[in-house]
């Protein structure tokens, strides 16, 4: 199963549907939050079911969840926004809440930095921002998850 994972679209999913137009469709895509708004944009443009969780900029939306648990291919995955468990200065509280939940995967958002990586059998990622990147690169990205026997991934440039 193919997965598109993005966040911190803000107001603006342009270049993030231009660019996932040009690629194999998906299987299906989560938006991590901030704004709530743009992933039902997505879902709409792009005809494939979309997650969606509450960032901390979409707190009128009460129809949403902050986190949510899929189980997918026989595989856990942990999704939220992240500002709840405090992401900015240390995935610690995340990754304690991942180990509580048996999760394979963790997918955050609200640092608008990107990053992928595995911790004690847990894969973790943060797509990054698709119109608002922050950190050293400050490149517009988005993620790629396949599930699989495996969790294999990536990060995508939005040129």
């Amino acid at each position: 199963m193919k997965i598109f994972v993005v966040s911190d679209t803000h107001g603006s999913t342009r270049e993030f549907i231009n660019k996932v137009n040009s690629l194999e469709k998906p299987d299906l895509i989560i938006h991590l939050g901030d704004y709530i708004e743009d992933g039902v944009k997505i879902e709409e443009k792009m005809g494939v079911k979309t997650v969606i969780v509450k960032g901390n900029g979409d707190y009128f939306h009460s129809e949403y969840n902050e986190d949510e648990i899929l189980n997918i291919n026989g595989k856990t995955i942990f999704v939220t926004h992240g500002h709840n468990y405090g992401v900015r200065y240390s995935i610690d509280n995340l990754f304690y809440k991942a180990k509580e939940v048996n999760a394979d995967l963790v997918l955050f958002g609200h640092t608008h930095v990107s990053t992928f990586f595995e911790e004690d059998g847990i894969m973790i990622m943060n797509p990054g921002s698709a119109s608002m990147p922050r950190g050293f690169n400050r490149k517009k990205t988005f993620g790629v998850i396949e599930i699989g026997k495996k969790i294999s991934g990536s990060i995508v440039e939005i040129d």
